[in-house]
This record gives C-alpha cells, sequence and structure tokens, in this order.
C-alpha cells in the first residue's frame, strides 16, 4: 500500500494511504481527543470534539480528524486557541446532559471548559453512538438503538432482543462515557423483563 506524506503538529508523518488524520496522528503519538471513536467500528464523526485544522494556504479549515482521509501534502494542527475554543464550547454542551461524566470531567479540565456555562438538562446521554455501532457492527445483534430524533434522540433496548442477549454480552458497557448506558440497561431489565430480574435474584 503506497504512503502519503503530511505533516502534523510540525511532524513529517507518512501515512497508508485512506488512513484517517486521526490515525495517522495517532501512529506517531500525537493525541486528539475523542469520544465517538473506537478503533474496532466504521468512523462515525459524531462528537466533533476530534475536529483539527488544515493550512490552505491563504486560509484555514476544521474538519473532523476522525473521518477525514489522509492527503498529500496536508499541514494538520491538532492544537491552537481556535480549537481549544471549538473543543471547550462542545465540552459545555455536553456537560449540560452529563455532569457527572468522569471522562468529560477530565477533558473540561484539560480545556477549561466552565461545566456550569448551560443549564443543565441531563439526560446522561451524548448520543456518541458506541453502544449501538459496537452491537450492531462488532456483536451483531442489534440490542439496542436510537429512537426519535433531535433533541429527543434516545438510547433504547429492545426488549425482546436484549431479554435474550445482553445479559451474557454487556460488551458494549465499558465503551460508554457517562455510564448512561448501564443505568438504561437496568431499567429496562426491570421495566420490561421483570421475570428475569426476579429469577436471577433468587439464584443468588
Amino acid at each position: 500500500m503506497s504512503k502519503v506524506h503530511l505533516t502534523i503538529d510540525g511532524k513529517k508523518v507518512a501515512a497508508k494511504e485512506g488512513m484517517t488524520i486521526l490515525e495517522a496522528a495517532q501512529s506517531v503519538s500525537v493525541s486528539i481527543p475523542t469520544l465517538c471513536h473506537q478503533a474496532k467500528l466504521a468512523p462515525y464523526g459524531g462528537c466533533r470534539l476530534c475536529m483539527v485544522e488544515l493550512d490552505m494556504g491563504d486560509w484555514t479549515r476544521f474538519v473532523v480528524s476522525c473521518v477525514y482521509t489522509v492527503e498529500k501534502d496536508l499541514v494538520v494542527t491538532t492544537r491552537s486557541e481556535k480549537l481549544d475554543s471549538v473543543r471547550r464550547n462542545i465540552l459545555e454542551l455536553l456537560l449540560a446532559h452529563a455532569p457527572d461524566s468522569p471522562k468529560l470531567a477530565e477533558l473540561a479540565e484539560e480545556y477549561g471548559a466552565d461545566r456550569n456555562r448551560y443549564e443543565q438538562d441531563a439526560s446522561f446521554c451524548i448520543h456518541c453512538g458506541l453502544c449501538v455501532r459496537y452491537c450492531a457492527e462488532v456483536v451483531g445483534k442489534h440490542a439496542v438503538g436510537f429512537i426519535d430524533r433531535g433533541i429527543r434522540k434516545e438510547i433504547s433496548f429492545i426488549p425482546e432482543i436484549a431479554a435474550k442477549e445482553c445479559n451474557e454480552c454487556k460488551e458494549c458497557f465499558p465503551l460508554c462515557p457517562t455510564s448512561y448506558l448501564q443505568a438504561a440497561f437496568v431499567l429496562a431489565e426491570s421495566l420490561v423483563f421483570p421475570k428475569e430480574v426476579s429469577e436471577s435474584a433468587s439464584k443468588k
């Protein structure tokens, strides 16, 4: 496979053709923050936290590094005052939905995000889609999915599938950056298939 030569934060990088900027950066130990990326999953570009800046000569352009593939002679900046401002605003919006997420708190400290900037509307889900995509793309069970759209969009377990598959799996649980998924499963378990819950409790 041919190589594509580019520059990331002043480093000359020889990336494999077809790599994303995020993958190219990781290959030379350049850290770019992300919440919705997972190596086993197809690129998604949902959280926008991994935006980087491309030098286009007379102007610059922001792109989402986990979906933008490398190009010859690209000049990429992964950290700047403008990028920090964009990431800070994204984090502040996400913190309004998941104020107690350890992952968001860690990133908020790094980028100086104010967790109280926006009025809290704690849904605890930031719509990264990791659980939905992992269950579909890796496990192949489709036991969890999105329901509704826009600001009303939520993660939901599909009862008839989850009742059969999730207790023995739960591989997607550690991927959740806010722990919302575990809480959603416990709620679904108690409301939708209480028989399995009571049987499980009686065996303990």
